[in-house]
């Protein structure tokens, strides 16, 4: 994999100088028409061999664009707030926006290659982080990310004349750390590790890119015509690439039965009986939120429902059970401008809680599957994938620690037209009630075949849905917070 950037590439003094002006040219314009028409962003991963001109060019990168238009973040050991969250959580939140470029210095690449070199993980741990970043790499191309991943290359020898001369340099001598002369004692074992890590994520939506470090001029235009070639053949696309669905469009059982037509949605429930379970439950509710062990947790409520269903109320019994310092209500709507110009699960995961926090989600990420399936707000390709992709995000946030309850809260049709009646009636509910939850209703059935098609790609062994019977709000608040505290208590007992 290596070979190519070991045969000595280099460009003289004068050529370079030529080709520059006319690069630094090219690049910009590029840049600029990225930001006129911005349907897509750019992530650049830098990486390499201590000594191979990573940081360098890195700053060479940022001299030749605007570097209003460029994120550039370097990132270092994980701290104890990154430490908290599932280990991509860091990197999701640096990504750039459409229209704009992002220059990572290391990356999740670093996180997976160093903790393999220094025997932190075994072989199978290790495979397993590639195939996350595999994953993530898929969906941000699936979302138009234009990703560029550079390594900065150097021989063995190569690395330690380049360390030397560094150090022999009076300007330069403080670039080679201590770190930097271990590194090259492991160079056999970063290489291998190395070589094994592109190799499995060499591919076509995110192919690397060997650059030979050794020449300063060389590696410069390298990287710099890459960048251009690639911005410029996107560029000149008809459209954002989107991949395209491998699934069959999903049918309608044959015999018409749905899932949500098996549910009894009117249940009944004393009031006396209410008030005593719900002093009970919210009680357990706040012990369990207490208990040391929940300090190594982190609790993830989503509810999601039919227009009126409750959720509202069933989020507020939830809230007066814990401190308000350990919680956070996200409400989810329509995407802001700065959420659609960033891949569609960022801003989720921008919220993902921290050790002994609770995040409570009032409608989530699977807007994506029903909403914007229904309305036609994201293509069928767009929504295909995102089974998967929610999937995964929930999968890591179970993997980090996390207990993540879902609700889909259901009402019947008659019993959500007497709501909404009752809110146009009711002086300070009337806010409740908008013209779009009438078009909505308009659309019963293709929201409940979305929801029943939700519930069957989406409710795994980790992380289940929990149907509420939801006509009778007594019974629908009683069984969460009954379903919250049972999860709860199941994964405290169960320990790591």
């Amino acid at each position: 994999m290596f070979e190519s950037a070991e045969i000595g590439h280099s460009i003289d003094k004068e050529t370079y100088r030529k080709a520059v002006p006319p690069l630094r040219e090219a690049l910009l314009d590029a840049q600029y028409e990225l930001k006129q028409k911005p349907d897509f962003p750019v992530l650049i991963l830098i990486h390499g061999f201590d000594g191979a001109g990573r940081g360098e060019t890195m700053n060479l990168l940022n001299a030749w664009l605007d570097p209003r238009l460029v994120r550039a973040v370097a990132f270092g050991d994980i701290n104890d707030e990154a430490r908290e969250r599932p280990w991509m959580w860091r990197y999701w939140r640096e990504l750039p926006q459409k229209g704009r470029i992002g220059m990572f210095f290391g990356s999740y690449y670093s996180d997976v290659l160093f903790s393999r070199v220094y025997g932190e993980t075994e072989r199978n741990d290790f495979d397993a982080r590639i195939h996350d970043i595999l994953r993530l790499e898929r969906m941000l191309a699936n979302d138009g990310v234009l990703i560029l991943k550079f390594w900065f290359h150097l021989s063995r020898e190569g690395q330690k004349k380049r360390l030397k001369a560094l150090e022999k340099d009076s300007a330069n001598a403080w670039r080679v750390t201590e770190k930097d002369w271990q590194h090259y004692e492991l160079y056999d074992k970063i290489r291998k590790n190395a070589e094994h890590m592109m190799r499995l994520t060499n591919t076509a939506f995110s192919p690397w890119i060997v650059v030979d470090g050794s020449d300063a001029h060389y590696r410069s235009l390298a990287v710099g015509k890459a960048l251009l070639e690639a911005i410029r053949n996107r560029q000149a696309r008809d459209h954002v690439f989107v991949a395209r669905s491998d699934t069959p469009l999903l049918a309608r059982p044959i015999d018409e039965k749905l899932l949500l037509d098996t549910l009894t949605l009117d249940q009944t429930v004393d009031k006396e009986h209410y008030r005593t379970e719900l002093d009970r439950l919210q009680g357990r509710l706040n012990g369990l939120t207490r208990d040391p062990r929940f300090a190594q947790r982190s609790l993830v409520l989503v509810f999601e429902g039919n227009d009126a269903a409750g959720k509202g109320g069933a989020i507020r019994r939830i809230t007066q059970a814990l401190d308000v310092r350990r919680y956070r209500i996200v409400p989810v709507a329509a995407p802001t401008e700065e959420e659609r110009a960033q891949p569609w699960l960022w801003r989720f995961w921008r919220h993902v809680p921290g050790k002994g926090k609770v995040a409570i989600f009032d409608r989530s990420w699977y807007g994506r599957v029903l909403v914007e399936r229904v309305e036609g707000f994201a293509s069928e390709g767009d929504w295909m994938r995102a089974y998967y992709e929610i999937n995964d995000f929930e999968h890591q946030l179970v993997e980090n620690g996390a207990i993540v309850v879902k609700f889909w809260l259901a009402i019947s049709k008659d019993e959500q037209l007497q709501r909404f009646k009752l809110r146009e009636e009711t002086g300070f509910k009337r806010f409740k009630i908008t013209e779009e939850d009438w078009r909505n209703r308009e659309k019963w059935e293709d929201y409940k075949l979305a929801v029943c098609d939700m519930i069957d790609r989406t409710s795994t062994s980790a992380v289940p849905w929990t149907m509420v019977e939801a006509n009778n709000k007594h019974y629908a608040r009683l069984k969460i917070l009954a379903t919250v505290c049972n999860a709860l208590e199941a994964r405290l007992e169960a320990g790591a």
